[in-house]
């Protein structure tokens, strides 16, 4: 869904991705950070008991992590320094990130751990079934209503807002294992309805 915004928002990103480039900074090294970002949020998440304020460390490391990975790819277009190695670890990376927040999350006691495996599932199945149908060659950006940019948004906001309502990542992360297991089956669709 955000996806059709982000194409617009590459327009957006392209001069200061080239003032990335600039400064010697490659969509790799992006990546990278990117990951270390959201592994610091993930341990950020498992501190909250011991101070509240740890959840908007950790929301605020999740959307650099994000803005991280929106960059990458543009400053990769940008430089035409697109690689089939680096879209490969990019991806691989970012399914490393997801999983090590929502991992967090459950261990953490911020959700129900039931709720949290299937949205963590649900995640990791969004990203699968897009790799799977676009490897047969059939085109699976913007479909589906939860993609990566929408599912950080999500965590990240009911994150800042658990700091006052405890339950609140809760229920996010039960509207995320909705949203995420509904996209799988979007792609589903669309995946046979093209075959």
């Amino acid at each position: 869904m955000l996806t059709k915004i982000k194409q617009k928002l590459q327009k957006i990103l392209t001069k200061p991705a080239q003032a990335l480039q600039k400064i010697g900074v490659t969509p790799n090294k992006l990546t990278a950070t990117a990951i270390i970002l959201a592994l610091l949020s993930a341990y950020t998440y498992t501190q909250w008991q011991t101070n509240k304020l740890y959840l908007l460390l950790a929301a605020t490391l999740l959307l650099l992590s994000g803005l991280c990975d929106a960059f990458d790819g543009a400053l990769a277009r940008i430089t035409q320094n697109t690689t089939h190695l680096g879209n490969f670890l990019d991806s691989l990376l970012d399914r490393y990130a997801d999983a090590a927040i929502y991992v967090a999350i459950i261990i953490s006691s911020l959700c129900n751990p039931l709720w949290g495996l299937i949205a963590l599932t649900g995640t990791l199945l969004v990203s699968y079934t897009r790799a799977k149908a676009e490897n047969i060659g059939i085109k699976m950006e913007t479909i589906g209503i939860a993609e990566r940019p929408e599912r950080i948004l999500i965590l990240a906001a009911a994150t800042i807002i658990t700091i006052y309502w405890q339950q609140t990542l809760n229920y996010a992360i039960i509207l995320l294992a909705i949203l995420t297991n509904l996209t799988v089956l979007q792609r589903t669709i669309h995946t046979y309805k093209n075959l």
